[in-house]
């Protein structure tokens, strides 16, 4: 157990989500950033000075020229590791070796096997591994929970359904690492299907599915991908108890982020299950409608309610991004890693590839063991 008050930050690369993390390590006050790595102690500086224009830590984190020196640096605890997913069970798996706690982004791995073999490296050294899965961290959580295991508003859940997706521009599938087989070959099921299944997974407390059957809608590449990655993609999870699941990621359709659970006493609905709107709350709804007919008279009466969290979005101190820093320095402070975060990378990975190869063979449904 650490005797600091305070987890000592590396980032290793520099990819654009490591912008907001940047921010939400300052906001966590058990958290600092000592320094960033890049393959150039020039890119490293480019991006420190970029963010340091805008949010500023106080002393300033040094620019590492190499991602072996930031491994090997005495003075970092934690390493948050946005590389590419191709290239990036290797310096988990180094990171873990040399003792630092592994905060890794998402989809963890290019298959379950990999993923494994960084929680085992872990494992082996007694550290902390999770993934970035912000919403994981947010105060709208543990209330939504609550709901759904009231056993009066939702009742007994039946039907998961959630989508998530962006419209990328024509021009960004020949250069952005996405459309790639070789960095993400996952394409838009590993970038925004994690999200979905891990929703789903939640709202089911971990349960996994029987069976899937998956769909690549559409599919594209780079000029330099070996092979296409899927642009849009759906798919169908079925659970024990006749309990069914259905999810939609896409690169090609514009911004939608929600997620419905519908049970046999009631529906609860959520806008913005991933990234809250601008604000100062987060919100789910409730609805239990009524329909009554008297002669000719067909009434549905709409019941609902609000479900409304005090939370801030945006990178501010109470943001779900500065609520994962700050709860994974708690661990990695504490000298007691929690295997729950790792359980879940797990099966979130598997219930993944398993969706992937179903696409593969024209929705062919695929058993989960």
């Amino acid at each position: 157990m650490s005797t600091s008050k305070t987890c000592r930050w590396g980032i290793l690369g520099t990819a654009n989500i490591a912008q907001k993390n940047w921010q939400a390590i300052r906001n966590a006050e058990n958290a600092s950033l000592t320094a960033v790595a890049s393959r150039s102690v020039e890119r490293a500086q480019q991006f420190i000075d970029g963010c340091q224009s805008t949010v500023p830590h106080h002393p300033a984190p040094r620019a590492v020229g190499s991602y072996e020196a930031l491994i090997a640096a005495p003075d970092v605890d934690a390493i948050y590791i946005p590389l590419p997913t191709g290239i990036r069970k290797e310096w988990v798996i180094k990171a873990a070796e040399a003792g630092k706690h592994v905060l890794v982004e998402k989809p963890v791995g290019c298959n379950a096997n990999d993923v494994a073999e960084m929680i085992a490296a872990c494992n082996r050294s007694k550290v902390q591994f999770m993934d970035g899965v912000m919403f994981m961290h947010s105060a709208r959580l543990s209330p939504l929970r609550d709901v759904l295991d009231d056993g009066t508003s939702v009742g007994r859940i039946r039907r998961i359904t959630s989508a998530f997706s962006f419209c990328a521009p024509d021009e960004w599938v020949n250069s952005n690492i996405r459309a790639s087989s070789e960095l993400e070959p996952l394409g838009c099921l590993g970038d925004l299907g994690w999200y979905t299944i891990r929703f789903t997974l939640f709202a089911l407390n971990y349960q996994m599915p029987l069976r899937v059957s998956g769909r690549m809608l559409t599919k594209a590449r780079r000029p330099d991908s070996h092979s296409d990655v899927p642009m849009e993609f759906s798919a169908e999870m079925f659970f024990d108890h006749g309990v069914s699941a259905t999810f939609y990621n896409s690169f090609i359709t514009e911004k939608q982020q929600w997620a419905n659970i519908s049970g046999t006493k009631g529906l609860l609905t959520l806008s913005d299950f991933v990234l809250p709107y601008f604000g100062s709350e987060s919100t789910f709804d409730v609805h239990s409608d009524v329909f009554q007919q008297v002669g000719c008279q067909f009434d549905m009466e709409g019941h609902s309610r609000r479900v409304v969290v005090r939370e801030s979005s945006n990178n501010a101190p109470t943001a779900q991004e500065t609520n994962l820093f700050r709860k994974f320095s708690e661990l990695a402070l504490s000298g007691k890693p929690d295997s729950f975060w790792a359980d879940i990378a797990v099966k979130t990975q598997r219930v993944m590839d398993a969706c992937m190869e179903s696409a593969r063979h024209d929705g062919k449904v695929v058993e989960l063991p």
